[in-house]
């Protein structure tokens, strides 16, 4: 712990008055250190995280995930309706009041959103904008996409250690993003896992945002438990879309 406190006391005397060094950093706060000092009410020096930590985390956590750079670019600006269909302006308007809500409803019980419903039909761009989003602001998200990591999960299972250090970042996360929830053959050990991640933060009021091609019935079909914590979380943020003509990939919504 002493050589922690030494290295960010170097840190501070080497670059705090070094203009060209200030200039380097990415964080003029901490000055890349991850952390910042306060005096506490004792007047001791007391450090904790700077705010810049939770979005290289989450950075680096989008990186990792699979999505492609070009993907991570789908923001709610280029998600583009023509005006023609009500769903998908309807959706995209819910998603934007989603994020100006975020920290009032964040510790809510119904303080999740899940896009369900037609192929194609923008489900994963407006969750990864929500993502973008929510991320400007400070907030870490942990992105799950389904079907590879519950096979990751599932490869891992019988090794007790690894198989709770992976699942740790699904059930701990400070926002979960579940992307194509329920795609592809599903078997009971999906169940188990998926009880554990939400079941966890159904309990602990901590919020989701999902993409699934199910409806809210097939949700239920799958199993009652997840499927009614999933629908109760989402209360006031279920879009269902429905309709081939929304299908972008068909259609480009031209």
């Amino acid at each position: 712990m002493d050589e922690f406190y030494q290295k960010i006391e170097q840190v501070k005397k080497e670059h705090l008055y070094n203009p060209k060094l200030q200039q380097k950093y990415k964080c003029s706060k901490c000055k890349d250190t991850g952390f910042l000092c306060r005096i506490n009410e004792n007047g001791h020096e007391v450090f904790y995280r700077c705010e810049c930590y939770a979005m290289n985390q989450a950075r680096k956590i989008i990186k990792c995930s699979g999505i492609s750079a070009e993907f991570q670019k789908k923001t709610f600006d280029n998600f583009i309706t023509n005006g023609k269909y009500e769903q998908l302006t309807n959706a995209k308007t819910k998603a934007i009041q989603y994020v100006d809500n975020f920290y009032k409803i964040e510790h809510d019980k119904y303080n999740s959103i899940m896009f369900c419903g037609q192929v194609g039909a923008g489900k994963t761009h407006l969750g990864i904008a929500i993502c973008g989003a929510l991320m400007k602001e400070g907030i870490a998200i942990t992105y799950m996409a389904y079907r590879n990591i519950i096979t990751k999960l599932k490869q891992n299972i019988i090794d007790e250690e690894i198989y709770n250090r992976e699942l740790n970042q699904y059930i701990s996360a400070r926002v979960l993003y579940i992307d194509d929830l329920l795609k592809g053959r599903l078997t009971e050990a999906d169940i188990n896992i998926m009880y554990e991640i939400i079941n966890h933060r159904y309990m602990n009021n901590m919020p989701m945002i999902i993409s699934t091609e199910k409806t809210p019935d097939e949700l239920l079909k799958f199993d009652e438990a997840i499927g009614s914590r999933m629908i109760e979380m989402c209360r006031y943020n279920i879009i269902y879309l429905h309709g081939k003509e929304l299908n972008y990939r068909l259609y480009h919504l031209s």
